[in-house]
């Protein structure tokens, strides 16, 4: 098995916003980015599940989580296999493949990526034993903290490993955090029909909107201060596709349409060149 293409091509089918800035990475921290990206995704798909209840979601997470705090240089064949028993017909591919996401990376990064999924899945166990109650807007920096702002920080450290590119860590939650508020904006009716909110109790969506942009701005500092090189080029793209999402939604559209996503990289990539 080709574990880096297959990686690419689940990337493919999951993310349009994240296959292409991690196809174009370079050796080694594309397998790094997209062993974490793969990782998350396997247990986001735990945390969005239609048909799972929220104590068996809960217990999948946490068996997902102490298995990776058991890793030394790898994990057995079997190794995540007792904890999907029963629910291998339930989950999708891409988290029954959690194993092979996890030794993607270089053996030099990779136990900080089941670190932070490790540490994910305990929070997303905690959100769904509480069907994801949102009070107060702290509720929601602890949310969009834990399942997007702790992401910021391992892209920092992805950088920092590849080539000591260095970064405001602030700046790295808020990047994390502008995204995950841009997606609960995007999918709020659809959160709605499975019984979810993460809206806090009285705000509006002029009000998400506005905690969206707050961390947007911490997001774009993130990405005016790196160096030209591939931490810029990843960070641009989504950045770009959530001021973009932003915007459609705003204007009263669901979702910024497939054209549009490739209309608005293809003017970033022309940007780019001009300035290079």
């Amino acid at each position: 098995m080709n574990l880096r293409r297959d990686a690419l091509q689940i990337l493919k089918e999951t993310s349009r916003t994240f296959y292409i800035p991690i196809s174009l990475l370079p050796p080694g921290l594309q397998e790094a980015v997209a062993s974490a990206y793969l990782c998350m995704r396997a247990i986001d798909e735990i945390e969005d599940h239609p048909e799972l209840d929220n104590a068996t979601k809960a217990k999948l997470l946490k068996t997902i989580s102490l298995t990776l705090q058991a890793g030394v240089d790898g994990f057995p064949l079997d190794a995540f296999l007792a904890g999907f028993s029963g629910y291998e017909n339930s989950l999708e591919e891409v988290t029954l493949s959690i194993r092979e996401w996890s030794l993607l990376a270089p053996d030099t990064i990779a136990p900080r990526i089941w670190d932070a999924t490790a540490a994910m899945a305990d929070r997303m166990a905690y959100w769904a034993e509480r069907n994801w109650k949102i009070s107060t807007e702290s509720d929601l920096d602890r949310y969009t903290f834990g399942v997007a702002g702790a992401v910021g920080l391992l892209l920092s450290d992805l950088w920092a490993w590849y080539d000591g590119t260095q970064t405001n860590r602030t700046q790295a939650i808020g990047f994390g955090r502008g995204l995950q508020a841009v997606n609960i904006l995007r999918n709020h009716t659809e959160d709605l029909g499975r019984g979810v909110e993460f809206f806090p109790e009285g705000w509006s969506a002029e009000n998400m909107q506005e905690y969206a942009r707050r961390n947007l701005a911490l997001a774009e500092a993130y990405v005016k201060d790196l160096p030209t090189g591939p931490a810029l080029d990843f960070c641009q793209i989504p950045l770009t596709l959530a001021n973009g999402t932003l915007d459609a939604l705003a204007n009263g559209k669901e979702k910024l349409s497939r054209s549009d996503v490739f209309a608005l990289i293809e003017q970033l990539i022309s940007v780019n060149m001009k300035a290079s």
